[in-house]
């Protein structure tokens, strides 16, 4: 996982937010999915 996505989770989970925290599972999913395939 790369760093500013660690950074940006880190912080979405300080402040526990929900809309923030799902989106950048989507991120990290789609970004996974072209990388990895």
């Amino acid at each position: 996982m790369p760093n500013w996505l660690i950074n940006q989770m880190k912080k979405a989970y300080y402040e526990k937010n929900v809309y923030q925290i799902k989106l950048l599972n989507q991120c990290w999913y789609f970004y996974r999915k072209k990388h990895c395939s």
